[in-house]
Formats: structure tokens, sequence, C-alpha cells
């Protein structure tokens, strides 16, 4: 199998390796597992890659307080 690197942070490897279930496991199958927790689909059929993609930045956007209330959304459309 042929390898590549890839560029991320100390800290990023930091976090990573403290996902790892034992210091055996590479980076590889670890970053495959956390790709493996992304929803494929659902009773509609399969998600694109493109979707699933979205769906972890949504996540991450979530998680960091970078999103608006209803009410904050119809006070910036001027609805309320």
């Amino acid at each position: 199998m042929a390898y590549t690197s890839i560029q991320i942070s100390p800290e990023t490897r930091e976090m990573l390796s403290r996902l790892k279930t034992s210091k055996r496991e590479t980076y590889d199958e670890l970053l495959r597992m956390l790709i493996d927790l992304v929803p494929s689909g659902d009773d509609e059929g399969e998600y694109n890659d493109e979707f699933r993609a979205s769906l972890l930045r949504s996540l991450s956007d979530i998680k960091h307080g970078r999103t608006y209330s209803v009410e904050e959304v119809k006070k910036q459309l001027g609805i309320e």
C-alpha cells in the first residue's frame, strides 16, 4: 500500500494521539474509524461525500457556538 504525508499542526497530532486505543494503532486506522462515524445515509438513500463533509462542518459549528438562533435570524431578516 502506498502512503502519503499530510500536514497537521502539533496540537492536532496530539489530539489524534490521545484518541489512539493502543500505541500500535496507526493514524491511518484512527482516521478511518473517525471517517466511519460520519453517517453514510438514511432511509431515503446514501449521502454523497460533499453532504457528509457538510455534516461534519455543521456539527463543529454547533460545538463551537458558530450558530444563530431562530430568533436572531428573524431579527436579522427583519421578520420580527
